[in-house]
């Protein structure tokens, strides 16, 4: 129907439970490896998720970079020197503690949520976005926030506690299409 490659790991491919449709063209990757579509490199980096095979990305263009960094499972050690390699990104601040314990999740859930293959929470993204801040940065956006665990407000004034105003930080709509920010 769109006629564009689909860039996929096979474990991811496999494990895949929902019916994609015909897929015309699949080309397959490594967690890790580097992908060229022309003239952009994409950067595929392992994390600890607990889905099967997840990577995040850097895409890279023209020496500027830009970070994908969601459903990271915990800040691993490797996402600060990420951050420090890139112009801008998006990361992950899914959930606050608070909303979270208090929150309408069964407990297994809130355990997984909160575990080292769930996601980061507000202060785990603003800590590790504190230690990884740099002169070329030139803007943050806040991305995959639970609907019932945050708010984009919570999110923003963690993040602007932890780095205060100097890095422009915006908020990733759950609902609509971010506006363009310059890399």
């Amino acid at each position: 129907m769109f006629h564009v490659p689909v860039y996929v790991t096979k474990p991811t491919l496999n494990a895949n439970r929902w019916d994609l449709g015909r897929l015309d063209e699949v080309r397959d990757f490594r967690a890790g490896e580097s992908i060229c579509i022309d003239g952009v490199t994409v950067h595929t980096v392992p994390t600890p998720h607990d889905a099967v095979d997840t990577v995040s990305f850097i895409v890279e263009h023209d020496s500027r970079r830009l970070g994908i960094f969601t459903d990271l499972g915990h800040p691993f050690t490797l996402l600060a020197e990420l951050l420090e390699s890139v112009d801008a990104a998006y990361l992950e601040s899914n959930y606050e503690v608070g909303m979270l314990e208090d929150g309408p999740y069964p407990e297994h859930l809130k355990r997984r949520i909160a575990g080292g293959g769930g996601h980061l929470s507000n202060k785990e993204s603003a800590d590790v976005l504190r230690r990884s801040v740099h002169r070329r940065m030139k803007w943050i956006a806040l991305s995959h926030l639970s609907e019932e665990n945050n708010t984009p407000e919570t999110a923003l004034e963690t993040h602007r506690k932890a780095i205060g105003l100097d890095l422009p930080i915006h908020v990733a709509s759950r609902y609509a299409v971010s506006r363009m920010w310059e890399v």
